[in-house]
């Protein structure tokens, strides 16, 4: 397989197309349950997160107020 070559023809389609393109890849990724493994650093996080959810599962912001926040930071 020539990868320029494909590369250059998934430029040529049309955003939507090429969204699509990217939900499948990702889907069959997934499908094959191809996730990377974590490093302890990712790992830590993700445990540190869960456990301040669990602590105070109500303290959370909706997607608006993340949009909000990330506006007025600009």
């Amino acid at each position: 397989m020539d990868i320029n070559n494909t590369l250059n023809q998934i430029n040529e389609l049309s955003i939507d197309d090429r969204i699509r393109l990217v939900q499948a890849i990702w889907d069959g990724i997934a499908a094959e349950q191809g996730f990377p493994e974590l490093t302890l650093e990712q790992e830590q996080e993700l445990d540190r997160r869960s456990a301040a959810y669990d602590a105070n599962p109500d303290d959370v912001m909706t997607w608006e107020e993340v949009k909000a926040s990330i506006k007025k930071k600009s």
